[in-house]
């Protein structure tokens, strides 16, 4: 049997992925995202392991964050014989993702405003 080392959440990892849950992403995206943040390359099975995830949890945890164009997989071939296993890594900076979802709360919140003000305006016209 192999003995491997592999980095796993601390609180502060904990904190990250609970406020970008906060922010609306999916528990899997949020922990798969932070796990990656933290790292250079790494393998679905240290992801798993890292962030105390199920398999079928990060495989749509990682295509959620293909979709989305935050990480890109490789895929390197094993010694001898059997299917290649992926690597995932970051292919954006966590600064460019971070401001892509505040523009997108910004953007969420102006339109809730001006909905609340259209509610008002036709609220305003039947009296």
């Amino acid at each position: 049997m192999k003995n491997q080392s592999v980095s796993v959440f601390d609180g502060s990892d904990d904190e990250f992925a609970d406020t970008l849950i906060g922010l609306g992403l999916k528990r899997n995206v949020a922990k798969t995202l932070t796990y990656l943040k933290n790292m250079d390359e790494v393998t679905s099975r240290q992801i798993e392991i890292g962030s105390d995830m199920r398999q079928p949890e990060v495989s749509m945890a990682v295509r959620e964050l293909k979709g989305l164009k935050w990480i890109v997989v490789r895929e390197e071939k094993k010694p001898g014989k059997g299917r290649p296993f992926k690597i995932y890594r970051l292919d954006q900076d966590m600064n460019f993702i971070i401001n892509q979802l505040e523009r997108e709360k910004v953007d969420e919140s102006k339109q809730m405003l001006d909905n609340i003000q259209r509610l008002k305006q036709i609220n305003f016209n039947k009296s």
